[in-house]
């Protein structure tokens, strides 16, 4: 935020647990609840490897993000450091996409709630798919530590879930062979690629560094912690329900988990379940308007568009038009349809966005070595880090194999960021 805004500053509420809780909340949800019987079509029982996989690409990036957020801890995230690292122009189309992730997974998990809801309640997917994030928004507008609390809720709760899930997968441990791999390793990266959306939200937890207690060293730890939980919850998981139902099985049912739960503990504990799954979808759709919202904050804050997105509620100190603005696009993008498709147009955004992010923290090491840090990525050779280097060339590995048409319209959707940038006339290239 600029120095002589007349703004007040957002209110620093959330510590360690907080941010730590919340980033599991983001990252567990629809990704694992939704997509992982589609994943498990392309991969077969060896869906845990998809996992790993895909984990491996989190970390990677996750650990510039956490020496990202401990030099620049601000809500804006990757706009203040793709433009530290290059320049502004660069920094919105990054900014851009992020905002455009952000609502994407919003509306796209918004729809997987939708299901589990029309299956307890019959109520119409659009309609409850509109009131969700309606719900979702008066939330954010009303306040971050409301918001924390209910992230935190939710989180003990799909992770409840989870853990039911692996309970009844326990003693069926070594019953199939797990390297089992119907479609070879195109299908593993393909999904691998596919189950990335389940990781997606790490990125999300800088966005809390205005709103927490010693953001430099705070928000990096939260974040290797969040990542490593979700590692662990996911691979035991996916190895659980390829031993509960066959991969076959997985590939064409809409409710995996509900699936798995009724064949083995009765329909009553599947309603449960079923539940559980409304609260993690429900807090992902959540985690994701709250980072759009924070992004745009953010960038407006900044200057890189119009200043009247930053404004904040004098009371409840949250950024009351970003949060409108993101839930009224969510809304408007439930119309989209295909979860999977939408997931890997998100993915899309994301892969360019993590290029770029882990390209920022080499660019830093060599024009602002001296630049505190709180949190710095071990292994380089001189001023280059090893790590860094790595979450490129996997993120790259990804994006070759999307489907032809997720490409297309990623590309469409970083070229209307330019043109926003131009239309909105955000010319400067000096670091803000």
């Amino acid at each position: 935020m600029d120095q002589h805004s007349p703004n007040p500053p957002l209110r620093r509420e959330l510590g360690l647990l907080e941010v730590t809780l919340s980033g599991v909340g983001i990252i567990l949800g629809a990704g694992v609840y939704v997509l992982i019987g589609q994943a498990a079509g392309l991969t077969g029982n060896a869906i845990w490897l998809a996992f790993v996989f895909s984990a491996l690409i989190a970390l990677l990036t996750g650990l510039s993000y956490a020496e990202l957020s401990s030099m620049f801890p601000k809500a804006g995230a990757e706009y203040n450091y793709v433009a530290n690292a290059f320049n502004s122009r660069i920094a919105f189309v990054i900014g851009w996409l992020v905002f455009l992730s952000g609502v994407l997974a919003a509306a796209t998990v918004a729809l997987g709630f939708a299901g589990y809801f029309f299956a307890l309640t019959s109520v119409p997917m659009l309609i409850s798919a509109i009131v969700l994030l309606i719900v979702l928004t008066a939330l954010l507008a009303y306040g971050v530590k409301e918001t924390a609390r209910f992230a935190v809720i939710s989180t003990l709760i799909e992770v409840a879930g989870l853990v039911i899930i692996i309970l009844i997968g326990l003693p069926h441990l070594g019953s199939v062979n797990y390297w089992e791999m119907p479609q070879g390793f195109s299908g593993l990266f393909a999904a691998s690629a596919l189950i990335f959306f389940a990781y997606q939200g790490f990125e999300s937890m800088v966005k809390f560094s205005e709103e927490t207690k010693k953001p430099e060293t705070t928000v990096p730890k939260a974040l290797i912690l969040a990542i490593a939980i979700s590692v662990v919850l996911y691979v035991l998981v996916a190895l659980s329900v390829v031993s509960v139902l066959a991969w076959q099985d997985l590939a064409v049912s809409n409710a995996p988990f509900t699936d798995i739960v009724s064949g083995t503990l009765g329909p009553d504990a599947a309603v449960v379940i079923a539940i559980i799954a409304l609260f993690a979808t429900a807090n992902t759709a959540l985690m994701s308007m709250y980072a759009s919202s924070r992004i745009l904050y953010g960038m407006a804050g900044s200057s890189s568009i119009t200043a009247g997105l930053a404004w904040v509620h004098p009371s409840q100190r949250t950024p009351w038009i970003a949060i409108i603005i993101c839930g009224a696009l969510s809304v408007m993008l439930i119309f989209a349809g295909d979860i999977a498709f939408i997931a890997n147009v998100t993915n899309f955004t994301l892969f360019i966005t993590f290029i770029v992010i882990n390209a920022a923290v080499i660019a830093l090491r060599y024009h602002s070595p001296h630049t505190p840090r709180a949190f710095r990525i071990p292994y380089s050779i001189g001023r280059l880090p090893l790590i860094p280097v790595a979450g490129i060339i996997f993120c790259i590995s990804l994006l070759a194999v999307q489907d032809p048409a997720v490409l297309a319209i990623g590309v469409v959707l970083t070229g209307l960021g330019v043109v926003v940038m131009v239309v909105t006339g955000h010319y400067a290239s000096k670091s803000p």
